[in-house]
C-alpha cells in the first residue's frame, strides 16, 4: 500500500490509511481492469523477450504474422487471438476492447463523419438490404452508438466477428444482426453501403492486410459502396506517447506496425488497389477515418 501511495495510484489519508485515485476507482470496471489480466498474465514475455528475438533475426522489423515475438516467447505457434482464447483469456481481451473505446467519440457522432451525406443520402432503402456492416466489430459497441445517432438508417446494421466472439454477446439490439465470420475468407455480405472496420488492419502485416482488403473490395458495388477503415494514423513527427506504445506492442505482439499516413496510402492505394476519397479526422488525435472506395 505505501507503494501504491508514493506511485499516486492511492492517495495516503493517514497513518496507514489510503483513499482511492479516479485512477484505482477505474480498476473496479471489467472493461479497464480486464487490461492488466490480459497484459501480465499471458503476453508481457512478448516485450520482455522481443529483444532475443530481434536478434535472431538480425535487427530487421518483423513482419511476418507467423513469426512473432510473442510466439517466440511462450513457445507457442498461435497467433494473438487464438493464443489469447486458448490461455482462458479471450473474454477478458474483448472487454479490454469495450473499455478502450470508453469515452471516445464514436465515428459516427455528429460533428465527426458526415453519415447523412456519405452514406444515408442515395442509399437504397429496403428491410433486407444490407446498409453498415462491421466487421471484426467485436460484441457491437460501434454498431450499437451508430444505431444510437442514426435509429432510421435505412437497411441492415450486420456485426460480424469470429463465433467465438460472437456467441459472447449479452446484450444487442434485436435489430443488429449477427454473423459469425472470419475476415480472411470470402465476404458473403455483397454490395452493402458501408463496411466499417475499427483496429483491424494495425494487428495485421502489410501481406495479410491486403488479403483482407481484396476480401472486402471483391464484395463491394462500384460507385456506391464505401470502405471506412478507423485507424490511429502515425505522425511523421511528434508522435504522442499513446501511439508509439501501440506502435511496439504491435510489432512484439503481432509483427505489425501503427502506420503513417504514406503507408496507409502506400497499402490501399498501390498494394491493394483502392482509392483513398478522404482521410476524416478531429485533428486532436491520431485517430482517423479513412474512407476508400472502388476506382
Amino acid at each position: 500500500m505505501r507503494h501504491l501511495g508514493a506511485m499516486g495510484y492511492l492517495v495516503e489519508s493517514g497513518v496507514d490509511e489510503y483513499m482511492p485515485t479516479n485512477y484505482s476507482i477505474s480498476l473496479s470496471n471489467p472493461s479497464i481492469a480486464s487490461g492488466y489480466l490480459v497484459a501480465c498474465a499471458c503476453t508481457s514475455a512478448a516485450a520482455m523477450k522481443f529483444h532475443e528475438f530481434a536478434r535472431e533475426r538480425a535487427w530487421k522489423n518483423p513482419t511476418d504474422a507467423s513469426d512473432t515475438s510473442l510466439m517466440y516467447a511462450y513457445g507457442t505457434d498461435k497467433h494473438l487471438f487464438a493464443w489469447l482464447e486458448c490461455q482462458g483469456y479471450a473474454t477478458e481481451f474483448n472487454q479490454l476492447m469495450v473499455g478502450y473505446h470508453l469515452g471516445r467519440k464514436s465515428w459516427g457522432s455528429p460533428g465527426g463523419f458526415p453519415v447523412q451525406e456519405r452514406l444515408i443520402d442515395g442509399a437504397i432503402v429496403g428491410d433486407e438490404v444490407p446498409f453498415l456492416v462491421d466487421i471484426g466489430g467485436n460484441v457491437g459497441h460501434d454498431l450499437l452508438q451508430f444505431k444510437l445517432h442514426y435509429p432510421d438508417a435505412p437497411g441492415r446494421l450486420i456485426l460480424q466477428d469470429l463465433d467465438t466472439v460472437i456467441g459472447q454477446i449479452t446484450d444487442l439490439d434485436p435489430s443488429i444482426i449477427r454473423m459469425g465470420h472470419d475476415f480472411h475468407n470470402e465476404q458473403p455480405v455483397k454490395g452493402a453501403r458501408a463496411y466499417y472496420m475499427r483496429s483491424i488492419l494495425h494487428d495485421w502485416p502489410d501481406k495479410v492486410c491486403v488479403t483482407i482488403l481484396s476480401r472486402i473490395k471483391e464484395a463491394m458495388k462500384q460507385g456506391y459502396s464505401r470502405l471506412l477503415i478507423n485507424e490511429k494514423i502515425m505522425p511523421s513527427r511528434g508522435p504522442d506517447w499513446e501511439i508509439t506504445g501501440l506502435d511496439m506492442m504491435m510489432m512484439t505482439l503481432l509483427s505489425s506496425e501503427e502506420r503513417t499516413e504514406a503507408s496507409w496510402r502506400r497499402l490501399i492505394e498501390h498494394e491493394a488497389g483502392l482509392k483513398i476519397t478522404k482521410i476524416w479526422s478531429d485533428g486532436k488525435s491520431a485517430e482517423g477515418l479513412i474512407e476508400c472506395e472502388l476506382h
